[in-house]
């Protein structure tokens, strides 16, 4: 169950030429990758291109009518080596996957790809998420085009363009006979708008054609004496015809004047920051005609010299707008100007951040900086300034005035009685060297619980501490490991490595049934049934195959006391080798995704429907809030009293709350205090229902009218 049903949406993909196709750049993608013949299409969910899988997913039937074939991968490393069926074949092929960290994983198979080229194109679309907003380490995916001679094209966030650098992104790749990246940031991901559409297109080509004809050429396999002629034909055959694709079709693009003192460079993705900020500068309309040249890099790598030294003609100084570090584009464009021996001054990381995502204000502020050192006469006297509305009254710095919030588990979340068992563990046992993973798990290193000292990579938790496999130690390490990135890369890289080499470490494999980071997709373990994917394979059966003998399977996480018991044995057996705890609880997000619309239905159906309904008594709470440092729950807050006998404030559960009862098990388990209760909602109750309340609420009322009798009271004298 995906974050995000695209069923409706994906009606859209039969739209024929002529018709206008109205809808967010993922779906434009898609539509795009259609109308140009694609045979196969492979790839792995990540911010930001999740909902491309989503939609690619909820589209089987449009793929299935086109001849198209579909897989959502195991990894980026698996979706990249499908392109392997370009490489012989006339089949056009596409993959996708979150950047960097995705490319990281696919690099291997990205150069094999590189080295022997493609006959069909061969598209690689990556979502760049570089950025403040980004979940991963910040760096660029630019690198491993120039490592391994890739061709990237950076489109202009609009939807026209978009499709346009997928169309010319095919054409180049067969040209060149080198695979092209596609790379979109969040902003292209989800930007709106239209484009006239054209007819889908049957490949040529389908994948079933090509196995019925099988093809083979030594000279395009990696594999002495043809991997050594690959790099002198990617520079003296490939590199040249892709140049000359690129300059021939005006992939980059040139907008403003053709004479000025000064211009503007920038990648393509970033247009519409630049657009913006010459707008509030007054140096352009809404509709991006501008007083200032600007020189549009839809082709980022490689670089047209004579493009970039025309458009510098006649100007003493020019800004390359090139977002992150190292500044590949400034670097070259420098070297062109430096051997052509120009005049003009190119400027950069001068003006704008070194690292970090040019936002409006970071571009306004660089640009308006370049303008007022360069050009001072083509800034008119005022400035449309930020957090400025109507007549120039101040507004809320919101830096300053919204506190900032950590990442943290969702309200219900079954991981994170997980992490209150783990430190009651510690606190019964002393501190452990915990390692980390990618995934929903990894908000454990926040506030409440703290845990973690270091995370690698998707599925490499338990890798990451086999260092710390020492015959000398005393104390085992804990690593954890999401059932995501079990599936992913965990299976071999953590669990095979750790029986191999006689680890001794506890493992913590987290199974909430989906891939609950990436949207909550379907993987091998999924309990659902998914009509066109192989699920429910068990971790537990998996993890015996690799010969785990110690294994213990802990089936409902909110157990808390379960699982600090699980924990506390793991932690002080005398059995030698991994020790793997499967802790498995659906994630609550899917099931509430799941649940409600049924609960909801029944509801309205007159069904009689219970709900459970979990508070604090305030009489019974002592406002030590130490239930809270245990769970770190949103719906569990604080709640100050009226009584003014009671200075703290006490426990209390909000209206957010979905009834998983961790915050009870926790307060349990730690023996913390009996304040927290559980109530049951009856919807449309029966009569036996209405019995039972009218029996229970007179057996109440009994019971409190003879304490009343019973009170010592004093009249007045």
């Amino acid at each position: 169950m995906a974050e995000r049903s695209f069923a409706k949406e994906v009606e859209k993909l039969r739209l024929g030429a002529g018709e206008e196709f109205a809808g967010e750049g993922i779906l434009a993608i898609t539509k795009a990758l259609l109308q140009c013949g694609v045979g196969y299409v492979g790839g792995y969910q990540g911010a930001p291109i999740s909902h491309l899988m989503d939609v690619l997913a909820d589209a089987q039937d449009i793929l299935g009518e086109l001849g198209v074939h579909f897989e959502a991968s195991a990894s980026e490393a698996t979706a990249t080596a499908m392109l392997a069926a370009s490489v012989h074949y006339p089949i056009r092929g596409a993959a996708t996957f979150k950047s960097t960290v995705g490319t990281n994983v696919a690099s291997d198979a990205l150069a094999n790809l590189a080295s022997g080229g493609v006959t069909g194109g061969a598209l690689i679309i990556v979502g760049e998420d570089y950025g403040e907003g980004s979940s991963i380490m910040q760096e660029r995916s630019h690198a491993f085009a120039m490592k391994s001679q890739v061709w990237l094209l950076d489109p202009r966030p609009n939807l026209p363009s978009i499709v346009k650098a997928v169309e010319d992104g095919f054409e180049l790749s067969e040209v060149s006979n080198t695979p092209v990246m596609l790379q979109v940031r969040i902003r292209c991901c989800h930007v709106h708008g239209h484009f006239i559409a054209k007819d889908n297109k049957r490949p040529p080509m389908t994948v079933a054609d090509a196995l019925e004809a099988p093809r083979r050429d030594t000279g395009r396999i990696v594999l002495p004496p043809a991997s050594f002629l690959h790099e002198k034909e990617k520079v003296q055959k490939r590199w040249p015809a892709a140049v000359d694709f690129i300059r021939k079709n005006k992939i980059n693009e040139f907008f403003g004047s053709d004479h000025g003192s000064v211009g503007i460079v920038m990648q393509g993705g970033m247009y519409n920051s630049v657009i913006r900020a010459l707008q509030r500068l007054g140096l352009a309309d809404t509709y991006g005609e501008t007083d200032v040249p600007l020189y549009v890099l839809n082709a980022v790598y490689p670089l047209i010299d004579d493009e970039f030294l025309s458009f510098c003609e006649g100007k003493q100084a020019v800004l390359v707008v090139e977002e992150g570090q190292p500044n590949y584009i400034e670097q070259a464009f420098a070297a062109m100007l430096h051997k052509a021996g120009r005049g003009s001054r190119l400027v950069g990381k001068e003006y704008l951040p070194m690292a970090g995502e040019y936002t409006g204000q970071v571009m306004l502020d660089g640009i308006g900086a370049f303008l007022r050192a360069e050009a001072p006469h083509l800034l008119p006297g005022e400035v449309r300034a930020p957090n400025k509305v109507g007549d120039g009254v101040d507004t809320a710095d919101l830096i300053n005035v919204v506190p900032g919030r950590p990442p943290g588990f969702c309200i219900g979340c079954p991981e994170r009685p997980i992490f209150a068992a783990t430190k009651l563990v510690e606190q019964e046992l002393g501190k452990h060297h915990i390692a980390s993973d990618i995934g929903c798990h990894l908000f454990s290193i926040m506030p409440p619980f703290e845990l973690g000292a270091t995370t690698m990579g998707y599925g490499l938790g338990p890798a990451s501490a086999s260092a710390f496999n020492s015959p000398d130690a005393k104390r085992r390490s804990i690593s954890f490991v999401g059932d995501g990135g079990f599936w992913h890369n965990g299976l071999t890289s953590s669990i095979g490595n750790a029986v191999f080499n006689k680890n001794d470490g506890v493992i913590v494999i987290v199974d909430n049934f989906y891939s609950a980071a990436t949207g909550g997709q379907d993987i091998l373990s999924s309990r659902a049934g998914n009509k066109t994917k192989s699920t429910k394979h068990p971790i537990t059966e998996a993890v015996k195959g690799m010969g785990v003998k110690w294994l213990r399977h802990v089936d409902r996480t909110y157990d808390v006391g379960k699982m600090q018991d699980t924990l506390r044995e793991a932690l002080t057996t005398e059995e030698k080798g991994p020790k793997v705890i499967v802790a498995s609880s659906e994630c609550m997000l899917n099931r509430q995704r799941r649940e409600k619309p049924l609960v909801d239905k029944a509801i309205k159906g007159g069904e009689r429907v219970v709900k459970p309904k979990f508070g604090v008594d305030e009489d019974i709470c002592t406002g030590d809030h130490a239930c809270m440092r245990l769970s770190g729950c949103p719906s569990l807050s604080v709640k100050s009293l009226d009584d003014p006998l009671r200075d703290d404030p006490v426990a209390s559960i909000d209206q957010n709350c979905v009834g998983c009862g961790n915050c009870g098990e926790v307060a349990d388990a730690a023996v913390l205090c009996p304040s927290f209760y559980r109530a049951d909602v009856v919807h449309n109750p029966s009569r036996w229902d209405r019995f039972l309340e009218s029996a229970r609420r007179a057996v109440i009322s009994l019971l409190q009218r003879r304490r009343e009798s019973r009170r010592l009271t004093f009249a007045d004298a």
